[in-house]
């Protein structure tokens, strides 16, 4: 089976997102500050663009929490399709947990997002089945990560760590007991430190 992937912007401080959401700050207040390292900043390295074919690379189905696909709350508003326009990046199924149902979304470019009431496992095994050999993406937002890291299925973390100080917002390690990965790769730039983690896996006994 193929790896299961996430890849998460991070600041100084540990936020994923910055507080208030809303369509005019989809990451929240100041959340874009993140993603200077590839979004166009003239200062980008070619260190900024290995993270970026990283985080590119195509997958075989993406898992994502409800507050990234829209900022919308309660029960459905149908006319919301998610930030991308037409056609999103995904190219690939994409399962949306939410507490309220919605029928699927067909998108340009092979992207159909699913709507997932039943929780983060549910979610996980239909990315999983979807996915076949291509492998999982957890794309976020900072819940959907936790809940990926507490059922231990990530088996590379890569963490764009930019020198951004939020005060608050969304963090993924809260309530986190154990961080289970190893650095094997460091890339430096004056917008992010990027690190590959891979899990640690226990010697056989």
């Amino acid at each position: 089976m193929a790896d299961t992937t996430c890849h998460m912007s991070i600041s100084l401080d540990g936020f994923v997102a910055g507080p208030s959401q809303s369509p005019e700050d989809p990451l929240g207040r100041r959340g874009l500050e993140l993603h200077r390292w590839h979004l166009g900043d003239p200062r980008a390295t070619e260190a900024d663009a290995e993270a970026s074919a990283w985080l590119g690379r195509p997958r075989g189905a993406y898992v994502m929490g409800r507050n990234m696909f829209g900022p919308i709350r309660g029960a459905w508003d149908d006319r919301w399709r998610g930030w991308w326009g037409d056609e999103p990046p995904y190219h690939a199924p994409v399962f949306v947990l939410t507490h309220h149902e919605r029928a699927s979304i067909e998108m340009a470019g092979g992207t159909t997002f699913h709507f997932v009431t039943d929780g983060f496992d549910a979610a996980y095994a239909r990315a999983l089945d979807a996915a076949g050999d291509r492998g999982v993406d957890i794309a976020g937002g900072a819940s959907t990560v936790r809940q990926a890291l507490a059922a231990g299925v990530i088996d590379e973390l890569t963490l764009d760590i930019a020198p951004v100080l939020l005060g608050s917002g969304e963090r993924i390690f809260d309530g986190e007991v154990a961080f289970d990965f190893e650095p094997v790769e460091v890339l430096p730039s004056v917008l992010a430190t990027h690190i590959r983690y891979r899990r640690v896996v226990p010697p056989a006994t």
